[in-house]
């Protein structure tokens, strides 16, 4: 996993967290802005080349740290992201529900 870069950009109301490994796209996490301080993470999707190196769960963890960093709270209609919320505990800090 330590070989990915994950950045993050947004827009007024969308979002994205993007995976990255020598410069090349391989994944992205987007989300939605509802509120000031809440956002919907909607969409997780990565490359099949990078299938079980762990590429979705870089993404979610850059996107929990910038939810801490920020202040935001998360609530996602992504199963991935559903899926890392309910097995990590760590990460419940910033989930919305």
């Amino acid at each position: 996993m330590s070989d990915f870069t994950v950045t993050h950009s947004e827009d007024e109301t969308r979002g994205r967290f993007t995976l990255l490994r020598d410069a090349e796209q391989l994944g992205l996490m987007t989300y939605s802005r509802a509120d000031e301080d809440l956002i919907i993470v909607d969409h997780t999707e990565t490359d099949d080349a990078i299938a079980g190196q762990g590429g979705g769960k870089a993404l979610f963890h850059a996107m929990v740290a910038w939810a801490r960093e920020t202040g935001t709270r998360v609530m996602a209609t992504c199963p991935f992201a559903l899926a890392m919320f309910r097995k990590d505990p760590s990460s419940r800090d910033v989930y919305a529900g």
